[in-house]
């Protein structure tokens, strides 16, 4: 028997969180390192999943494990892994030590404790995030409905923890009033989050009933759902096909977050500490994402064609709403987060424009958005850590006092505009390109977004970072060695990226291939008009009607 690999890769930030949680009160230091341990052993881990996988090889999945585990109702422990999931579960195991490091001081005890100041517990800091970790990644490589659906929603308990329990402390207006905004803040997180995730249950039943039903055994495995399909063994009549579609759908919005199911996040990610934050919008959300590509495109093709229309229309919105309100915003944290909903409108975007350069663009822009997010966020992080604020009102001249803070500072506010040579631009510029093939007004509409991100980017670092030197700033530090660890890997991987995409597009194209398959879609053939010259006008029209037909 071979070793359950995909297994391992979640086995072991599960087995870190328990020896974590499980140290002395009085070893906060060891629990930073044991977690910090166990993030980079879980990394090498991927690596060797990375290596292993063969972008060229048949089928959809590699590395796969299936065993029985709940028989009478058909669910089985089933992993496998297509290039998607490889480059997500590589993102996710690099930016946890990341994470860790940048988190290093956030859960210390504070310096007077009194009744409505507590001492945190570090060891259930580091512990939390090691088990969303391992949740995260379980929902990358599960190949079983059943299985992906649990992970997907245990997700949210360590999540609402990290989100209430150890929020930020930056503000003026005391712990208690800080302590009621993140506790608002992570109630809405998984009020929203459940009700998507009882609405999936709805559908997950369905759609095990259907499989009953027409397959005289029930089942919740992907894979045999997709090829009894393809077979012509399960037919899922149309209505029931596009209601279990929008049940599967709908949980996935929430969590991505989709225009106008996204009012959760600027709050969640606001009230977080930076490193939370980016672990919540880097990693977590990929999930939904992720999932629509897995799942909803796979089980449901009918009702995701019937429903590309509307979810365009949704995720331009996302587009130009959460870029518009970036613009306007004073809080730093809030900023990000808005220009996040404005890059996952994107990724959507890409996701249904049914093209392979989209869904190319909207994979790279998962990984891409994951290491930009991380730049800008922790640097805005280390930076609000030493004035004690997120508005962006009290900073100024920075670049002067801390240059090397301000320059990585620029360099991810850059990445997140999309600059040509940094990694996003990539992205983003497949996801216009794959939509305007199809949408060609979707995608002109869609590039307002890049002008509005060069906006807020901009204004962000000239009232932060330039100007005279505020006297609240005056001695501020520029970076330290250990943050230094944590923002040089992120820049370098964002230039390598912007100038060789390949690595990334050569292991992610195989698996959008399959799934444009699946949904039994081709790129469109450009149209273009041909002119035969004198006495040839029918024939260049003939040529002009088969273009057309082409691209139908």
């Amino acid at each position: 028997m071979s070793f359950p690999l995909l297994t391992a890769v979640a086995a072991v930030p599960a087995a870190g969180a328990i020896a974590t949680a499980a140290l002395p009160a009085a070893k906060r230091t060891a629990a930073k390192w044991l977690a910090l341990l166990f993030s980079l052993v879980t990394f090498a881990l991927a690596l060797v999943v990375a290596f292993r996988f063969d972008p060229g090889a048949k089928g959809p999945f590699q590395l796969t494990e299936s065993h029985a585990w709940i028989s009478d109702f058909g669910v089985r422990y089933e992993l496998g892994v297509d290039g998607i999931a490889v480059a997500l579960i590589a993102l996710t195991t690099l930016l946890i030590p990341f994470i860790i490091l940048a988190g290093w001081h956030d859960a210390d005890p504070l310096e007077e404790a009194t009744p409505n100041r507590r001492w945190r517990p570090t060891q259930g800091f580091f512990a939390l995030i090691l088990a969303v970790e391992a949740m995260v990644v379980l929902s990358f490589e599960a190949t079983d409905v059943f299985l992906f659906y649990i992970f997907f929603e245990a997700m949210l308990i360590p999540m609402y923890f990290l989100i209430g329990g150890f929020g930020d402390r930056a503000g003026a207006d005391g712990e208690e009033q800080a302590a009621g905004r993140r506790s608002y803040a992570a109630v809405k997180f998984l009020l929203y989050n459940l009700a998507g995730g009882l609405i999936m249950l709805a559908a997950v039943i369905g759609l095990y009933a259907v499989t009953a039903d027409q397959l005289g055994t029930g089942t919740f495995s992907l894979q045999q759902i997709v090829e009894a399909r393809a077979a012509g063994k399960l037919d899922i009549g149309t209505g029931t096909e596009r209601l279990l579609f929008l049940g599967f759908f709908f949980a996935f919005a929430v969590k991505a977050p989709l225009w106008p199911l996204h009012t959760w996040l600027p709050g969640a990610m606001g009230e977080s500490t930076a490193p939370v934050a980016v672990l919540i919008t880097a990693v977590v959300d990929k999930v939904g994402t992720f999932a629509m590509l897995r799942f909803c495109l796979q089980l449901f093709p009918e009702a995701s064609s019937w429903a590309t229309p509307v979810i365009l229309v949704l995720a331009l919105i996302s587009v130009v709403y959460g870029a518009l309100l970036a613009v306007a915003q004073r809080d730093i944290k809030r900023l990000i987060a808005y220009a996040s909903i404005s890059h996952f409108g994107f990724i959507i975007l890409g996701i249904f424009a049914m093209t392979s350069q989209g869904q190319s663009g909207a994979t790279l822009y998962m990984v891409n958005h994951g290491i930009s997010t991380a730049a800008l966020m922790l640097v805005a992080g280390f930076l609000i850590s030493r004035r004690g604020s997120r508005l962006i009102a009290d900073y100024g001249g920075v670049q002067k006092v801390a240059p090397v803070l301000a320059g990585t500072f620029l360099i991810g506010g850059l990445a997140t505009l999309s600059l040509p040579g940094l990694a996003p631009f990539v992205s983003e510029f497949l996801v216009l390109v794959g939509t305007f093939s199809r949408y060609p007004v979707i995608g002109i509409i869609a590039t307002l977004g890049i002008v509005l991100a060069a906006l807020y980017v901009l204004v962000l670092y000239q009232r932060t970072m330039t100007g005279p030197v505020k006297a609240e700033v005056r001695s501020m530090p520029d970076l330290r060695v250990r943050e230094l660890l944590v923002v040089a890997p992120l820049v370098a991987l964002l230039l390598f990226l912007g100038v060789y995409p390949k690595p990334l597009t050569d292991l992610v194209n195989p698996a959008v291939g399959h799934t444009l398959s699946v949904v039994d879609k081709k790129d469109p053939k450009p149209t273009v008009q041909v002119d035969a010259g004198p006495g040839g006008g029918r024939a260049g029209q003939a040529v002009h009607d088969q273009d057309r037909e082409a691209a139908k």
